[in-house]
């Protein structure tokens, strides 16, 4: 059934939209999308056996948020992940309206949302979406989000050696950073789009992960990731 529902999403997103999706010489390698999800604490621990079974390939965690939240399963999980044999990545939910972004990837980073030299970890990742009862946009203007932003991921490459997944939506990016081009060249994209295409992408970026639902075969969120596995192993090394 994944095959199928991956299958289908693959060719609707090609007719829509394959000339920014991919690279060309990409396409011709491997235009099948791989399958993933991304879970946090109220998950609890997923059968990732069962998961890597059904099709998937990868998850990400939810570690941190702020300067003052951790995921109590945040270690369960991402262990769990590695031993089935799911390529893994731990990510943050900033908030910039708490501090700044050199202190809240050292607060990532410190709580283990490192980068291991296993061959099994992704780059750390931020997530970058407005949360409730705050201020879009937490109030920054688009010059002042993407400063922010480089803050968080130069602290995050200095420490960890590795520059983040940005994990964010087109109306968001374009909102509050002014659709910045910045980190299109050196940045991975994790894009949020409930629907059976990616639709137009932020920043100029191409396309890399893809979260298109919050529930399906997998547990938690349904994520794809366009370039095949040669380029998500590539992902763990740098």
């Amino acid at each position: 059934m994944l095959t199928r529902i991956l299958k289908r999403a693959a060719a609707a997103a090609a007719l829509a939209c394959a000339a920014t999706l991919l690279p060309a010489t990409t396409a011709h390698a491997d235009p099948a999308p791989l399958a993933g999800f991304d879970i946090s604490s109220w998950q609890g621990m997923p059968d990732f056996a069962a998961a890597k079974a059904a099709g998937a390939t990868f998850a990400f965690v939810k570690d941190t948020a702020g300067v003052g939240y951790q995921n109590p399963n945040f270690l369960a999980q991402f262990r769990g992940a590695k031993a089935a044999g799911l390529l893994r990545g731990a990510y943050h939910y900033a908030r910039p309206d708490k501090s700044t972004g050199a202190q809240q990837a050292a607060y990532f980073h410190d709580h283990d949302g490192k980068w291991f030299s296993d061959g099994m970890t992704l780059p750390p990742t931020l997530d970058m979406e407005d949360t409730d009862n705050v201020p879009p946009c937490y109030g920054l203007a688009p010059a002042d989000m993407v400063a922010w932003i480089k803050d968080f991921s130069a602290e995050m490459a200095r420490r960890s050696g590795h520059t983040p997944i940005i994990y964010t939506s087109t109306r968001w990016w374009r909102a509050c950073t002014g659709d910045s081009p910045a980190f299109s060249r050196d940045h991975v994209l994790w894009l949020a789009r409930y629907n059976t295409t990616m639709g137009e992408l932020p920043g100029g970026w191409p396309a890399g992960f893809w979260q298109s639902g919050v529930t399906g075969p997998l547990p938690g969120n349904q994520d794809s990731f366009f370039g095949g596995i040669a380029r998500l192993r590539a992902l763990t090394a740098g």
